[in-house]
């Protein structure tokens, strides 16, 4: 990714300094403003082609700058002022935002408390291939700060694991997903039809990731599989099942972890045996899929076994 902006680290005691009279430090504070937070940023172990950020700013966030991606991504506090385009936007909570590759833009706090963002820089290269040979250029989005409760959501479970690299069938999902987004979101183009369903393909794919739920499912697979390539397979088993393939593979792989630790195995065996990388990984997933840690989940399972024996 291009030109990303650095944070700067808090100012602190210069060398030397001593530490002032706790009198004149007390009337200090009673008329100082609030100090202001502490700016902090953290990213994602992603692959090559995506960078998922989440970061805050109390203040100056970002001098001038643009990148060869696009960015998308949506407010959780505060507001958010940036230039672009030559307009001076403002993106509020809940706000979602997506700004072009190549166009420069800013950023600093429009309050007092700063604001919190998540953004996802995906390379435009991955947009083309998830659109497909019949699409038209590039989508482009009119309004750089929009409302879209279904955006929002697609980035809440882009971001909902940010400790864990992108499986690789997530990774497709998530860029089909975004695809989709902005093609839905451009008013120039016309309306995406319905995919057509290839019923032998859905079922060939469903019955591979049964067979395969404990190790990481590549989208190159079930291209093989299926002979479809994977964004078409992804728009078609969403719409046939409701999911796409990485989360039917998730929820396959909870499943079987959730039937493990039934059984008596520990927390670390049935994440192994269920295709997680650890057992903080699984915890993470068990708890989008079913509200609560495997611990808990084990513990009422345990309690009401005891109910019934006795």
């Amino acid at each position: 990714m291009t030109n990303e902006p650095t944070l700067r680290a808090p100012a602190g005691l210069a060398s030397g300094d001593t530490e002032p009279d706790p009198l004149v430090l007390g009337l200090e504070r009673s008329c100082a403003r609030p100090a202001e937070p502490r700016d902090w940023m953290r990213t994602a172990p992603d692959r090559p082609g995506l960078l998922r950020l989440e970061a805050f700013f109390g203040g100056e966030a970002y001098a001038p700058h643009r990148h060869d991606t696009y960015s998308v991504g949506y407010t959780l506090r505060g507001v958010q002022n940036f230039s672009y385009r030559g307009s001076a936007l403002s993106s509020a909570q809940g706000h979602v935002m997506v700004l072009h590759p190549d166009e420069v833009h800013d950023g600093h706090a429009g309050v007092d408390t700063g604001f919190l963002y998540r953004m996802i820089y995906i390379e435009p290269a991955l947009i083309r291939a998830a659109l497909g040979d019949t699409a038209a250029p590039l989508p482009f989005v009119r309004d750089a700060v929009f409302s879209d409760p279904r955006v929002v959501s697609l980035l809440q479970s882009i971001f909902a694991d940010m400790e864990t690299p992108l499986d690789p069938l997530q990774r497709d999902h998530l860029v089909c997903g975004l695809a989709d987004a902005l093609a839905g979101n451009d008013r120039s183009l016309p309306a995406r039809a319905r995919p057509k369903l290839d019923v032998r393909a859905i079922e060939a794919t469903r019955n591979y990731l049964n067979d395969n739920l404990g190790r990481a499912v590549r989208s190159q697979e079930l291209e093989d599989v299926t002979q479809h390539d994977r964004y078409s397979l992804a728009r078609q088993f969403r719409a046939a099942l409701g999911t796409s393939p990485y989360r039917y593979l998730v929820m396959r792989r909870l499943d079987h972890a959730r039937a493990a630790i039934a059984a008596g195995a520990s927390l670390a065996d049935a994440a192994a045996a269920s295709g997680f990388s650890d057992q903080a990984h699984m915890t993470r997933q068990f708890a989008q899929g079913f509200g609560l840690t495997p611990g808990r989940w084990r513990q009422l399972h345990t309690s009401a076994q005891g109910d019934a024996d006795g």
